[in-house]
C-alpha cells in the first residue's frame, strides 16, 4: 500500500513539472533560510554552556542609582576581596581584568610581534571556569606575578609548531617580561570571555593601579567578577544582603550602588550590562518562520488550485473504493515527497552560503554543525510539519470532492472550493512582504540618521592613533610636534578618548561650588590636552579653554551641566568651582561648550567636563586634509616610527569607529533585505504558478472577449485587478502591525528617526510594481493570443 502511494505520488509530481518545481523552490529557499537562522540564533543562546556547573557560575553588576538607573557589567575593584572573605556564598571568587590588542613582543628575533587581547586573571578564575591546560610547568604557580597561560592558536603564531612555548618568555607593552607557564585549549568562539593571552593578576599592579587597588570609589567594564556559588544558593537573598556592602564602603555617595548576581547564561544575551539585542533573536526566527509559511502558502494555493484539474483522478478512485481518509493521506504523502526534496535543495543552499553568513556575522559555524542531534531534530521536526500543514488543507478539499460530479465533468471551482482560503493566503502573503519592506526601510532610515547626524563635533578625516601607556610626556609632546609639522595635519590633541566614544570615559560623583551635598547625578570626564576643542570642532558658547598645565585646575563643561544644575544662563558657570572624584579633582570651570554626543546616539547626551590630566592619555587625534589622506598617513607613520620605534603602529579613521558602533544593526538590516527579497522572490513564485493556472482555465473567456472586441489593456485589467485588490487589503492589515513592531524597536534609541507614511506607500507601491511585472508576462500572453485557436481548442 505504502509503496503504491509513493508510485501514484511521484507520478503527480512528474506530471505537474512546473508546479513541482514551483512548489520545491519555493520552500527550499525557506527550508535553508530557516536553518541557517536556526544556527545563528542556537549558536548565541548555546553561549558559555560548556563550563562545568555552568548553572553556577555568576558575574557580579552593578545598578547605579543616581537621577537615573545606570547599568554597569562590573563592580568596585575591592567587591572580590571582601565578597570572598566576609560571605559564604561562594566556592570561588575571582577577577579578571581585560585590555584589548596590548602589544607583545618575543624576546628573539624568531618571535613575532603581535597585537592581542589580554586577559589578566586571579587564579580562581581557572577552577570557575572550564578552559582546560594542554600542558603547564607544574613547578610555577599562576598567583605568581609575571606569568601567563595562552592558548594553543598564539602559542603557534608566536613560537611556530616546531618547540613547546613552555618557559619561554615574551615583552609585554614594551615594559615587562612574562614567562609562559601553561598552554590551554582555544577559547570557543562561544565564550563570553575571550583572549589569547591570560597573565597572572599579581602582574596586573604594574599597569593599573586602580584595579589592582581595594577601593570602592570607581568602576570600569574592563574590570569584571565571577563566582561559583554554593549549591541551591537563594539569589535574591544574596542580593538583599549585599546592599549592607553599600553602606559600610560608599556612606557618602549618591551614587548608590545595587550589586546583582547576573547568572552566566545571560551574560551575552542582557544588552544593558554589555550583551547583544535578544529582541533580535526573536526577531530573525520570527523571519524564518515567516518564510515556511509564505512557501506553505504558495503550495497550498497551488494545490487547491489543481483540485479542478484532478478532479477525475479523484472521482476515478472513489469510484473504485479508494476512501476519503486512503486520498487525504495520499496527498499527505506526495506533500511529504516534495517537502524531502525541498529540504534537501535547502540544506545544499545553506552550505553553500554558510561561508558569506559567517562573514557577515563574524562567526565560524561549520558544516559538521548541521550533523549535530539538535539540528537533525529541527529538520526532521520541520520536515512533518511543513508536510503536514501544507498538505492537510489541499488534502482535505481533494478527499471530499463528488465522484458524480467529477466523471460527467459538471465540477466547477466552487465545488472543488479553496477559493475564499486562496485569498486569504495570498493576502498573507502579500502582508508578510510589505512587513518586511516597511521593517527594512525604518532600519536603514534609522541607521542613516545616527550616521549622517550632527553629533555635535567633527568626525571626518580624523585619524586615532593608539599611544602607548605610561609614555614619557616629552615624547608625547615630541610626537605632537613632528605631526603638526606635516603638509595636510591642522591639528592634533592627546586624549584619553574621543567624542562619541564610551569606552574610556569614566564618570564620577562631583560638587558644584558651595553646595554642601554632592550632585545627584555624576558628571562624565574627557581627560584631554588644550587642544582638543579646536581638533574635533567642539563649539565654546561661553567663557575660554583651559591653559596648559600639569595638573587639574581648570575644566571646560558642556551645556547639559548647566541644564541639569538648573541654572538660568550658561554664563553662571564660569568662575564656578567643581569637586569631583572624592576630591582629587578641585578646577574652576573657565568655559562651557555645545552639547556634543559623548557616548554614542544609543545613549542620551549627559554632563560632561574636560581637563587635561597628562598622565591618562591613551590616544592621540591627528585631524589632517581630506585632499590628499594617503600622504599624510605615510608621513604620519615615518614619524610615529620615529618617536615610538619598538611600537606597532595602528590607526582608526573616527568615522568608521563611530560606524563600528552600529555594527550589529547594520547586520540587522543586511538580514532584514536578503529576507525581504526572498520572501518577495517566493511570494512571486506562488503569484506566476496561480496566474499559470487562472489564465490556463480564463482561456475560451479571454477569447470570447476579443471576439467581441475587448482590448488587450481590458482584458489584462480583469486577469490583475484581483491582486491588486489583495494587496492593498493586505497593506491595510500590514500597516499598523509594522508601525507597531517598528515603533516598539525605535524606542531602543534615545535620538530616532520617525515612520513616515510614505513608508507604508512606498511598501505597497513596491509590491504592486514587482507583482505586475511578475504575472504581466503570462497575462500579456493570453490577452494577445489568437481568439480562434482558444475557441476551437476549448
Amino acid at each position: 500500500m505504502i509503496r503504491n502511494y509513493f508510485k501514484i505520488a511521484w507520478r503527480n509530481i512528474q506530471k505537474r513539472k512546473v508546479f513541482s518545481f514551483i512548489n520545491i523552490l519555493g520552500l527550499a529557499l525557506g527550508f535553508g533560510c530557516s536553518i541557517l537562522i536556526f544556527l545563528f540564533v542556537n549558536y548565541h543562546l548555546q553561549f558559555d554552556n560548556f563550563h562545568n556547573n555552568s548553572n553556577r557560575i555568576y558575574r557580579v553588576v552593578t545598578e547605579e542609582h543616581q537621577d537615573a538607573i545606570e547599568y554597569e557589567a562590573s563592580v568596585p575593584p575591592g567587591f572580590a576581596s571582601v565578597f570572598r572573605s566576609d560571605f559564604n556564598y561562594s566556592e570561588k571568587v575571582a577577577n579578571i581584568f581585560i585590555r584589548q590588542e596590548w602589544q607583545i613582543d618575543g624576546m628573539d628575533s624568531n618571535t613575532n610581534r603581535l597585537l592581542e587581547d589580554v586577559v589578566f586573571a586571579e587564579p580562581d578564575f581557572f577552577e570557575i571556569f572550564n578552559f582546560p591546560l594542554q600542558e603547564s610547568l607544574g613547578t610555577h604557580n599562576f598567583a605568581a606575578p609575571n606569568v601567563a597561560y595562552i592558548t594553543e592558536s598564539f602559542a603557534k603564531k608566536m613560537y611556530g609548531d616546531s618547540t613547546s612555548p613552555l618557559g619561554k618568555t615574551f615583552r609585554l607593552q614594551n615594559t615587562e617580561t612574562i614567562q609562559v607557564i601553561g598552554v590551554l585549549n582555544d577559547i570557543p568562539t562561544n565564550s563570553s570571555v575571550q583572549g589569547d593571552v591570560f597573565i597572572s593578576y599579581e602582574s596586573l599592579k604594574n599597569y593599573s593601579q586602580f584595579a589592582y587597588s581595594k577601593s570602592w570609589g570607581g568602576i570600569t567594564n574592563s574590570l569584571q567578577c565571577y563566582t561559583l556559588l554554593r549549591p541551591n544558593q537563594d539569589i535574591s537573598h544574596i542580593e538583599k544582603t549585599l546592599i549592607s556592602l553599600v553602606s559600610k564602603y560608599r556612606p557618602k555617595s549618591k551614587n548608590v550602588h545595587r550589586y546583582k548576581l547576573q547568572p552566566l547564561a545571560d551574560v551575552h544575551l542582557e544588552q544593558k550590562y554589555g550583551g547583544i539585542n535578544v529582541s533580535l533573536l526573536w526577531i530573525f526566527s520570527l523571519i524564518g518562520i515567516f518564510l515556511i509559511a509564505v512557501g506553505c502558502i504558495n503550495f497550498i494555493n497551488i494545490s487547491t488550485a489543481q483540485a479542478f484539474s484532478r478532479s477525475k483522478e479523484i472521482g476515478v478512485r472513489k469510484v473504485l473504493g479508494v476512501s476519503k481518509t486512503k486520498l487525504f493521506w495520499q496527498f499527505i504523502l506526495e506533500t511529504f515527497l516534495i517537502s524531502l526534496f525541498a529540504l534537501l535543495l535547502g540544506i545544499g543552499i545553506s552550505i553553500g552560503v554558510l561561508p558569506k553568513f559567517n562573514e557577515l556575522f563574524e562567526l565560524q559555524l561549520s558544516i559538521q554543525s548541521l550533523l549535530s542531534f539538535k539540528v537533525i531534530s529541527f529538520l526532521i521536526t520541520l520536515l512533518l510539519l511543513v508536510s503536514l500543514l501544507a498538505g492537510s488543507y489541499p488534502g482535505i478539499l481533494m478527499a471530499r470532492i463528488l465522484p458524480t460530479l467529477a466523471l460527467k465533468g459538471k465540477l466547477t471551482q466552487n465545488d472543488t472550493g479553496g477559493k475564499f482560503t486562496r485569498k486569504v493566503l495570498v493576502t498573507a502573503q502579500f502582508a508578510i512582504s510589505i512587513m518586511l519592506i516597511v521593517a527594512t526601510i525604518v532600519i536603514g532610515k534609522q541607521i542613516n540618521f545616527a550616521i549622517t547626524s550632527d553629533l555635535g563635533f567633527d568626525k571626518e578625516a580624523i585619524v586615532m592613533l593608539e599611544i602607548p601607556e605610561e609614555i614619557e610626556l616629552l615624547k608625547l609632546q615630541g610626537l605632537k610636534n613632528r605631526l603638526n609639522s606635516i603638509s595636510g595635519v591642522s591639528n592634533t590633541t592627546a586624549c584619553l578618548s574621543s567624542p562619541g566614544a564610551a569606552e574610556n570615559e569614566w564618570g564620577t560623583s562631583f560638587r558644584y561650588h558651595n553646595r554642601p551635598q554632592y550632585e545627584e547625578f555624576s558628571i562624565g570626564a574627557k581627560l584631554a590636552d588644550e587642544d582638543y576643542l579646536n581638533t574635533f570642532n567642539l563649539k565654546l558658547i561661553a567663557g575660554r579653554n583651559f591653559f596648559t598645565s600639569d595638573s587639574i585646575t581648570e575644566v571646560v563643561v558642556n551645556q547639559r551641566v548647566a541644564d541639569k544644575l538648573g541654572l538660568s544662563s550658561y554664563e553662571e558657570l564660569i568662575g564656578k568651582q567643581i569637586e569631583a572624584n572624592r576630591g582629587r579633582v578641585k578646577a574652576t570651570i573657565v568655559g562651557v561648550i555645545a552639547n556634543f554626543h559623548n557616548q554614542n546616539f544609543l545613549s542620551g547626551i549627559g554632563p560632561v567636563f574636560i581637563a587635561p590630566e597628562k598622565t591618562g592619555y591613551s590616544e592621540l587625534a591627528v585631524k589632517i586634509d581630506g585632499a590628499d589622506i594617503s600622504t599624510a598617513l605615510k608621513a604620519i607613520e615615518s614619524r610615529w616610527k620615529q618617536v615610538f620605534p619598538k611600537f606597532v603602529y595602528q590607526y582608526k579613521f573616527l568615522d568608521e569607529r563611530i560606524a563600528q558602533q552600529y555594527i550589529e544593526e547594520q547586520r540587522f538590516l543586511s538580514m532584514t533585505k536578503i529576507f525581504s527579497g526572498l520572501a518577495i522572490f517566493i511570494s512571486c513564485l506562488g503569484l506566476y504558478g496561480l496566474i499559470s493556472f487562472f489564465i490556463a482555465l480564463k482561456t475560451r473567456e479571454i477569447g470570447i472577449r476579443k471576439v467581441l472586441g475587448g482590448k488587450v489593456k481590458d482584458i489584462l485589467a480583469i486577469v490583475m485587478q484581483d491582486f491588486f485588490k489583495l494587496i492593498l487589503l493586505a497593506g491595510a492589515i500590514a500597516s499598523p502591525i509594522a508601525w507597531y513592531f517598528m515603533n516598539n524597536w525605535l524606542q531602543n534609541y534615545t535620538y530616532r528617526t520617525e515612520i513616515n507614511w510614505w513608508i507604508f506607500v512606498v511598501a505597497v507601491g513596491l509590491l504592486l510594481i514587482i507583482t505586475l511585472l511578475t504575472i504581466s508576462y503570462k497575462a500579456i500572453k493570453a490577452a494577445t493570443a489568437n481568439p480562434i485557436k482558444s475557441l476551437k481548442t476549448e
